[in-house]
């Protein structure tokens, strides 16, 4: 505890400088506003401030973005993909470089994804076999890939992953309880033998995910058999797959109570502005999704006052820039006209400008979240803000 005070007075004293090497990973809830939750996760490679959005870095890079840009947004945490990354660049080079970190020239704390969308994502290209994990075909060359729980564990720590995840099987979206138990039965054993591959290292992290499809039981059977196991955060996986928003909301009220409060709990694959503020209603605390660089590259903008295509004829001779206070590459010099411009004549930077404001947007929203939160008016904000991106 003391330790852990040490480096909370630290950040505040240096917001800019990593904590020293010899930390070890920690989480510490600051507040509630209800279910609301106001944290930070302790890194040795930085304080992560919670309600948190990770911008995707799938294959070592945020697609369209420098990563000293990524870090003028406020991004304080990556994603990273275990399943790509052992396709390209491969192991050999990643060790070479000691990890993802250098090999991209990102000193921040980086979360890998164990593959487990891939075995949903891919599953045309795989097969699984309960004794092993999960049999590819390359979808890049077909070569035969082997992911088993092990390999994961140990492709992550090639990446020099801070939170690293389990592997697990995430079905696709289904009503059919059999396959969702199967689903919970393959991830809890896959969990086990994770845990026992990563074995003892405190400066890292690694999380468990739950399944159960929507239904409330399952959930909550997921859960149960993870916190046996004893993870150090807790992921809520097989949403964002399909279903329908009020679903997703329905299924984190009934059970995110069941996850431990002293640790954080990650959304993945989730989402949208108004998915988010749900989500946190509900007490989650991680987050991640391609949508601000998806939407970036297909001239779509987050803003305050919603969601802009720029590729509308009616901003063909808008002057007006998207964030008139945003000085990251002063993207406030840059007006909706240009960039419809941009858009119509095919011309990569249209991707990377709006990428790079999604990006901007999405941290500062959720900075604004983290102050509803230690000002107790969270609910107002979540009201406010709730419809607007629908």
């Amino acid at each position: 505890m003391v330790q852990l005070e040490i480096q909370i007075r630290f950040y505040h004293l240096n917001p800019n400088k990593l904590l020293m090497s010899n930390s070890n990973f920690s989480f510490e809830l600051i507040t509630q506003d209800d279910k609301a939750r106001l944290g930070k996760i302790i890194t040795p490679k930085g304080i992560i401030d919670t309600p948190a959005f990770m911008p995707v870095g799938t294959q070592g890079t945020v697609k369209g973005i420098f990563p000293e840009d990524i870090k003028k947004t406020g991004t304080q945490i990556i994603l990273g993909n275990t399943y790509h990354l052992l396709l390209r660049p491969g192991i050999e080079t990643l060790n070479r470089f000691n990890g993802l970190h250098k090999f991209m020239n990102w000193d921040k704390p980086i979360l890998t994804d164990s593959g487990g969308y891939q075995i949903m994502s891919l599953s045309k290209f795989n097969k699984i076999d309960l004794k092993i994990g999960a049999i590819f075909s390359s979808h890049l060359d077909g070569k035969k890939i082997i992911l088993s729980p092990e390999k994961s564990i140990q492709v992550q720590k090639s990446i020099n992953s801070d939170i690293i995840m389990v592997l697990d099987e995430c079905p696709k979206l289904t009503a059919d309880k059999k396959i969702l138990s199967k689903a919970i039965n393959v991830s809890t054993n896959w969990a086990k033998r994770s845990k026992i591959e990563f074995g003892n290292n405190k400066a890292k992290a690694l999380f468990g995910i739950t399944q159960g499809g929507l239904y409330k039981d399952l959930r909550i059977e997921s859960i149960e058999k993870l916190k046996e196991i004893n993870f150090d955060g807790y992921a809520m996986g097989g949403l964002a797959v399909g279903e329908k928003q009020i679903d997703m909301f329905k299924i984190l009220n009934e059970t995110t109570n069941f996850l431990p409060a002293n640790k954080p709990r990650y959304l993945m694959g989730v989402g949208t502005p108004s998915d988010i503020l749900g989500a946190v209603k509900e007490g989650i605390d991680m987050f991640d999704c391609v949508m601000p660089t998806r939407s970036g590259r297909t001239g779509l903008a987050f803003t305050w006052n919603g969601k802009i295509n720029l590729k509308n004829s009616k901003y063909q001779n808008d002057m007006s820039p998207l964030d008139e206070v945003c000085d990251i590459k002063q993207l406030n010099r840059y007006s909706k006209s240009y960039l419809n411009h941009l858009i119509k004549s095919n011309e990569m930077m249209a991707s990377m400008l709006i990428s790079l404001h999604n990006i901007h947007f999405y941290q500062q929203f959720m900075l604004e979240i983290r102050k509803s939160v230690k000002n107790g008016v969270f609910l107002s904000f979540y009201k406010k803000y709730i419809n607007l991106f629908n």
